[in-house]
């Protein structure tokens, strides 16, 4: 069995999306100050972040969309982990469509489309002319019953307009997404098995995950 790490690294200052907080990562209690409370030698680190939702490779729930969507607190571990894995090849800077998705089987399955946008990873050129799924796609994929839908770009929807057809169809139908992905290169075209748990959290739709794929 071998572990596939599919997540980025969540650091002080990361944007992950422009116009959006970068993550703020600090001592709330520094192993010096931690001293004056326990017996020489023995010290802790406690930490503090204030992030947005948005941050790293991170899971939609349906309330990111929909104000009576379920939010993290109610989506079942059935759909986040151990899931049947799919990944489709699609190397692009531009639409990923339908025909992408033609003839597979995506019931039940998490479905992870590789573009290799990931390479552009913390620079100017990830923000624009990024893949993303078209409206067709995501009719297919949510007619297909897919149950979570990743991508390693910086939106699964078209960022360019104000619009945003992929997110609505597929959380609008339950299907889970993932994005910012990285390493599905990584991914054997057979079978594997995908995991992207978020915190339990209530009122909140959107959380970073630390996703990976175990591999046989």
């Amino acid at each position: 069995m071998r572990l596939i790490d599919l997540s980025h690294v969540i650091e002080d200052g990361l944007v992950t999306y422009k116009g959006l907080p970068a993550p703020h990562v600090c001592d709330f209690l520094s192993r010096e100050a931690s001293q004056a409370n326990y017996e020489a030698g023995t010290e802790f680190q406690i930490g503090q972040i204030t992030l947005v939702g948005n941050t790293g490779t991170y899971l939609d729930t349906p309330f990111h969309r929909y104000a009576d969507g379920e939010d993290l607190a109610d989506v079942g571990l059935e759909r986040l982990v151990d899931l049947p894995g799919l990944v489709v090849r699609a190397r692009t800077d531009g639409a990923v469509d339908a025909d992408a998705f033609e003839g597979l089987d995506v019931a039940g399955r998490t479905v992870l489309v590789h573009t290799g946008w990931d390479r552009h990873w913390r620079t100017e050129a990830y923000y624009e002319n990024h893949p993303f799924l078209t409206e067709a796609a995501a009719d297919r994929l949510a007619e297909g019953g897919a149950m979570l839908v990743g991508i390693d770009s910086h939106n699964i929807d078209d960022t360019r307009g104000r619009t945003r057809p992929v997110h609505s169809r597929l959380l609008g139908e339950g299907v889970l997404i993932v994005e910012h992905l990285r390493g599905l290169e990584q991914l054997p075209d057979g079978p594997f098995r995908f995991f992207a748990a978020p915190p339990k959290v209530k009122a909140f739709g959107t959380f970073p995950v630390r996703a990976f794929a175990m591999v046989d």
